[in-house]
C-alpha cells in the first residue's frame, strides 16, 4: 500500500483552524529550535475523509542545531468522539525504511475502531516517505530480483547519490525517536501510546527509554529488542520456522501426502543449486516475452526464507520447494519477481542501511554468526551482505550501551507468532524480563505479519482492551487459540487455489508493510 499525498489545499481559515494553529503556536514556543507547525486540511490518495496533515522541521544535526533541516511528514487521523478523548495512539512503522503514513488508509477505514477515543498520529521517520526519504533507484530487471541482495555497485551509487542531501550517520533510531518527541510537544500532548511492529517496536522501546515520562502505554507485535543486533541470529531463526513449518505439514495428512520428502528435496536442491546455478526462462507480464534468468542457491534460500513472513505466503513454501525440486521454477519466479517491476520499493534501502549499520550490523563477529547459523540451510549469505554492504556505508557505529535492554515500568503488550521466523517469541520474552507491567502473548500459528489468519477480529479485541485499561491485572486474549492459518497449498488446480486464496485474508494491522506487490528483502 503506497499513499501519495495529493498538493494541500488552502480554504480560508475556519475558526477551528485559528484555534489549533493558536495553540499549535503557543506550544512550539517551548521548543525553539524548531519551526512551527500548522496542521491543515488534506486528502490521502484511497481516503474519502479530510484528514489533518502537517510538516515540522527538525535540524538534521540534532546536536549541533545547524545546517541541514528535514522537514518530517506528519498525518493525524483526528478521534471519532472527541467528547471522550484518550491518550492519542502513535504508530511506529516497520522496516526499517518503511512510512508511517502509509498506514492512514487502514486506520481510515478496516482500524476505523482505533480512532473511537484517540487521535492516530502518522510520522514517517527520517529517512523514509516524504521526511527526505532516502530511496535509491534499483534495477528493474526480472534478473535483479534473483540475485545479491546488496550488490556492490548498487551500494556504492545509493551511497554517492544519497550524500549529496543527507549525512547518512545522522539517520538513527535514537535520533528518530527525539524527532518523534518533537512532534508530540508541537501538537500538545503530554502522554501518548505506542503502536510498533518488527522493526516499529525497538523504535518504540528506544522512545520509552528516552522520554519515559510521555509513555502511557505501548503495543509490541513481533518485538525486536535492542540487546539483539541483526541479522547475527536470522538464519537460525529462520531455521526454526520452517522446521515448525514441515512438522505441521507432517501432522497434515494431506500435505504429508503431497510431500512425503520434502525436506530431503530442498537439501537435494540446494545442493544442486551451490554446485550450478540453473537457467530458467521468465514470461514477461507486460508483453509475454521470453526473458532468461538464472536461479543462485543463495538468493534462492534468502526468499524462501521471507516467505514465511507471512501465514498465507508460508503455506504455498512447500509446493515452491517441490517444484523447484522437479526443475519447475515458475511458482519460485511468481513470488520472486513482482508482476509489477516498476513499483517502487516502500523500503528506503538508504534508511534500512543507515539504522542497521549503526546499530551493530558490521560489527558482529563472524565466528559467532557461524555457529549460531551452522545448522540452517539459510546459512551466512544475509549476514555476509549486509555486512559488506555496512563496509561501504558511512553510519556511525552507536555506543554499545545502546544495546543493553530496555527498562522501563510502563505498561506493555508484547504480541509474537509462534511461527516467527525473524522475531521470535524469545525475543519478546527477553524483553518482557525488564518490563514488569507488561504482558506477552504469543499466537501459535501466527508469524511475523498475520496475513491469512482466521478471526483476525481477535488481534483488535486484544490490543484495544489493553489500550484502554493498560493497567488491568487480566487481559483476555484466549481468542488466538482460534486464529488458524489456510490450508497448505499442494498443487496448482482451480480448486486449490480457490480455497487457498479465499482464506488467504488480505486484513493486515498497523505498520504492515507487507500491503503491496514486492516482496520483504528486508525487515525486523
Amino acid at each position: 500500500m503506497i499513499l501519495i499525498l495529493r498538493k494541500q489545499f488552502r480554504p480560508k481559515a475556519s475558526l477551528l483552524t485559528l484555534l489549533l494553529s493558536t495553540a499549535l503556536s503557543a506550544t512550539a514556543q517551548n521548543v525553539p529550535h524548531l519551526n512551527q507547525l500548522l496542521l491543515g486540511p488534506c486528502k490521502l490518495s484511497g481516503i474519502t475523509e479530510v484528514l489533518q496533515c502537517g510538516k515540522l522541521t527538525v535540524f538534521e544535526n540534532r546536536a549541533t542545531r545547524i545546517g541541514r533541516k528535514l522537514d518530517l511528514n506528519i498525518v493525524v487521523l483526528p478521534a471519532l468522539d472527541p467528547d471522550a478523548k484518550q491518550e492519542p495512539l502513535f504508530d511506529l512503522a516497520g522496516g526499517p525504511g518503511v512510512a508511517s503514513t502509509e498506514s492512514a488508509r487502514l486506520y481510515a477505514t478496516e482500524l476505523k475502531q482505533y480512532r473511537q477515543h484517540r487521535d492516530v498520529v502518522l510520522v514517517d521517520q527520517r529517512g523514509t516517505g516524504k521526511s527526505n526519504p532516502l530511496n535509491c533507484q534499483r534495477d528493474s530487471s526480472p534478473q535483479s530480483f534473483l540475485d545479491e541482495m546488496y550488490p556492490v555497485k548498487y551500494v556504492t551509487e545509493c551511497r554517492d547519490d544519497l550524500r549529496k542531501r543527507a549525512d547518512l550517520s545522522r539517520y538513527s533510531t535514537p535520533t528518530a525517536v527525539d524527532d518523534l518527541d518533537d512532534v508530540r510537544a508541537a501538537l500538545g500532548y503530554d502522554k501518548i501510546s505506542l503502536f510498533g511492529l518488527s522493526y516499529g517496536t525497538r523504535a518504540a522501546l528506544v522512545y520509552i527509554r528516552q522520554h519515559p515520562s510521555h509513555v502511557r502505554s505501548a503495543v509490541l507485535m513481533g518485538v525486536a529488542p535492542t540487546n539483539n543486533v541483526l541479522p547475527m541470529a536470522i538464519a537460525r531463526d529462520g531455521q526454526r520456522a520452517l522446521t515448525l513449518l514441515l512438522q505441521e505439514c507432517e501432522a497434515d495428512r494431506d500435505c504429508h501426502a503431497a510431500f512425503p520428502n520434502i525436506q530431503s528435496e530442498l537439501i537435494d536442491l540446494l545442493a544442486r543449486l551451490g554446485k550450478r546455478p540453473v537457467h530458467a526462462t521468465y514470461a514477461l507480464p507486460e508483453n509475454g516475452k521470453i526473458a532468461r534468468v538464472t536461479i543462485y542457491r543463495d538468493p534462492f534460500a534468502e526468499k524462501l526464507r521471507t516467505q514465511l513472513y507471512e501465514a498465507d505466503k508460508s503455506r504455498s513454501l512447500l509446493y515452491i520447494i517441490h517444484e523447484a525440486a522437479r526443475g519447475k521454477f515458475a511458482p519460485y519466479q511468481d513470488v520472486a519477481i513482482p508482476a509489477d517491476r516498476q513499483t517502487p520499493d516502500h523500503i528506503s534501502d538508504g534508511m534500512y542501511l543507515s539504522v542497521t549499520c549503526a546499530e551493530g550490523t558490521r560489527s558482529i563477529p563472524a565466528e559467532l554468526s557461524a555457529r549460531l547459523n551452522r545448522d540452517s540451510v539459510f546459512g551466512t549469505y544475509r549476514l555476509a551482505q549486509q555486512q559488506r554492504a555496512c563496509s561501504l556505508w558511512p553510519a556511525k557505529e552507536l555506543p554499545k550501551s545502546y544495546q543493553q535492554p530496555v527498562t522501563s515500568s510502563v505498561p506493555v503488550l508484547l504480541i509474537s507468532g509462534h511461527m516467527d521466523p525473524i522475531t521470535p517469541p524469545s525475543w519478546a520474552a527477553d524483553a518482557a524480563a525488564h518490563l514488569p507491567h507488561s504482558r506477552h502473548v504469543v499466537v501459535p500459528h501466527h508469524a511475523h505479519f498475520p496475513a491469512g489468519l482466521t478471526h483476525m477480529e481477535c488481534f483488535d479485541k486484544i490490543i484495544l482492551d489493553f489500550l484502554a485499561h493498560p493497567d488491568a491485572k487480566q487481559l483476555d486474549a484466549k481468542c488466538v487459540n482460534e486464529m488458524l492459518p489456510p490450508p497448505f497449498k499442494l498443487g496448482d488446480s482451480a480448486n486449490s487455489r480457490t480455497e487457498f486464496m479465499r482464506l488467504s485474508l488480505p486484513r493486515t494491522i498497523p505498520s504492515s508493510k507487507m500491503e503491496g506487490s514486492l516482496e520483504p528483502l528486508h525487515d525486523y
